[in-house]
């Protein structure tokens, strides 16, 4: 749940990605459970349920894990009751970053996320330095050797996709975040089956990055989503070719 975009240019996260699952996992229960509390327990009237449960599913959580989420949410179970920050700042380069959480404890959240920044050549900023520089958008990535480009652009734009875009071995689909639900769903209907597909916070522009500045940017962002309280980090980083690469 990076939101790094540009799935292939960090490699190295797919490798990761059943290792993180369990962490991963913990970050959806947070999501599906805030968005169960803000819009009710029902998905077909809570759009941010919905859109909770899709990612949760593409990542292969079982439907338990789903329930018992929204129940904790809707306060069926009990439970802490988490609030939702955005921390802005910038890494090593001056590689802008924003940082969504959730969390049950405002200051043990600020304390971290700046203490993370602090070790890691990075600096936070006041409200409004670096979110202008983002805008949210459906992200719906596909390994572009598992799937035609052709097909997926076509299926997509049907249903209402903006852009799709095949580089670095990655078919990206772009969309507008209300038609993300459909545009996913239309395509997993299809047999598609998606690497990440998520609502992220997409840079207008990137920010061209050499070897050490990306290993160093890498680190700090590893570092705050291993925090528990982070739910997403967005940069505007673009890493170099071969950039994690064994």
């Amino acid at each position: 749940m990076s939101g790094h975009s540009k799935w292939a240019t960090i490699k190295h996260a797919k490798g990761a990605a059943d290792a993180k699952r369990g962490q991963l996992f913990t970050k959806f229960i947070k999501e599906i459970s805030i968005a169960a509390r803000m819009g009710g327990g029902d998905p077909g009237s809570n759009p941010r349920l919905r859109t909770a449960m899709l990612k949760a599913r593409a990542a292969n959580m079982p439907k338990d894990n789903i329930e018992r989420a929204i129940k904790k949410g809707t306060g069926e179970l009990g439970g802490a009751i988490f609030e939702e920050k955005l921390y802005e700042g910038y890494g090593p380069g001056g590689v802008a970053i924003l940082v969504e959480v959730l969390t049950d404890n405002n200051n043990r959240a600020a304390a971290n996320v700046r203490n993370i920044f602090s070790k890691t050549g990075g600096n936070l900023g006041a409200t409004g330095s670096v979110a202008y520089m983002f805008n949210r958008k459906g992200v719906i990535e596909y390994d572009a050797e598992a799937v035609s480009e052709d097909e997926v652009m076509e299926a997509a734009l049907e249903a209402g996709a903006e852009d799709i875009v095949s580089e670095d071995g990655v078919v990206t689909v772009t969309t507008d975040p209300s038609a993300f639900e459909s545009v996913l769903e239309a395509l997993q209907n299809k047999g598609y089956e998606s690497v990440s597909a998520e609502v992220a916070m997409v840079p207008d522009m990137y920010s061209a990055i050499d070897m050490e500045t990306a290993t160093k940017v890498q680190k700090l962002i590893d570092r705050l989503e291993e925090d528990d309280d982070v739910q997403n980090v967005y940069s505007n980083a673009e890493y170099p070719e071969g950039f994690g690469e064994e």
